[in-house]
């Protein structure tokens, strides 16, 4: 019997995950499974999700349908619950089963940069994926989260890192204050105040910058840090790690990271994390 899954969102044409996730498939030896991109905006996303038949096992979402996926579900693990996020909804005989894969994904995304050590935390954004990251950040034993946004912070997001027992403070945007991981959860086009961005000591650890938004190139404030001397972590080792996680949950195998991590190679620029293009 045929098994489909897919990643939906809104755009959708740069999305790598069917790479990851076919490459998945091939590795596990699962012929009978399919995975594709679908445009699907929030508007969209009830009448499209009703339509799927018994033949979907899992779907990925993406912005801007991490909440909407939530408020779908029949049944929510903790992590989403939690972040009010869902990037992943898996069929079960009691309906759609929302998760949240993108913690894992920042957390292994810090991880292979060498980010193990932090205390200050800047998040830009509050919004969904914004709250995976305070979660992850959380678990790494951060003690401070500011967040850096057009106005203020959104209040559940706020409430979510105190729950969390961080330290919330806010600044508007472009203005940096001191931390030891920035992570981006907005359009790069929507970081300013890139020429007050602070230097990374190299006497002190690594300060890491992470941009979760991954595009056609180096986005503007990943060359900003490169220069100032910080470590670059990059989406697409975020993505690589939340497909993973999603994979294993949507076919009940361990997920081949190893295969998944070469599809992925091909695709990404080696020096700067970024996507080379995008495929079909």
């Amino acid at each position: 019997m045929a098994r489909h899954c897919a990643v939906w969102g809104s755009p959708i044409g740069h999305s790598l995950s069917p790479v990851l996730h076919r490459a998945a498939y091939a590795a596990l030896g699962l012929s009978g499974w399919s995975y594709d991109r679908r445009e699907v905006d929030v508007a969209a996303f009830p009448e499209a999700l009703a339509a799927l038949d018994d033949s979907w096992r899992g779907l990925s979402l993406t912005m801007p349908l991490k909440e909407a996926a939530l408020a779908a579900a029949s049944v929510v693990d903790a992590a989403a619950r939690d972040t009010g996020s869902a990037n992943t909804l898996v069929a079960t005989p009691a309906g759609w089963h929302a998760h949240n894969t993108d913690i894992h994904g920042i957390e292994m995304a810090l991880l292979v940069a060498g980010c193990v050590d932090t205390t200050e935390a800047l998040v830009i954004g509050s919004g969904a994926t914004a709250r995976s990251a305070v979660a992850a950040l959380a678990a790494a034993g951060t003690r401070q989260v500011t967040f850096m946004v057009r106005g203020r912070p959104r209040p559940e997001t706020v409430a979510q890192a105190e729950r969390a027992g961080l330290v919330v403070e806010t600044v508007p945007l472009g203005v940096w204050p001191r931390a030891d991981v920035v992570v981006s959860t907005v359009p790069p086009d929507a970081v300013t105040g890139l020429e007050a961005f602070p230097g990374s000591d190299r006497d002190e650890s690594p300060r890491t910058v992470l941009d979760v938004v991954y595009g056609h190139g180096p986005t503007p404030l990943q060359r900003r840090a490169r220069v100032r001397g910080w470590t670059l972590a990059f989406g697409t080792d975020m993505l690589v790690h939340q497909a993973a996680a999603q994979v294993a949950l949507m076919t009940g195998q361990p997920a081949p990271l190893d295969a998944m991590a070469s599809a992925l190679a091909a695709f990404v620029d080696p020096e700067w994390g970024t996507p080379l293009g995008t495929t079909s």
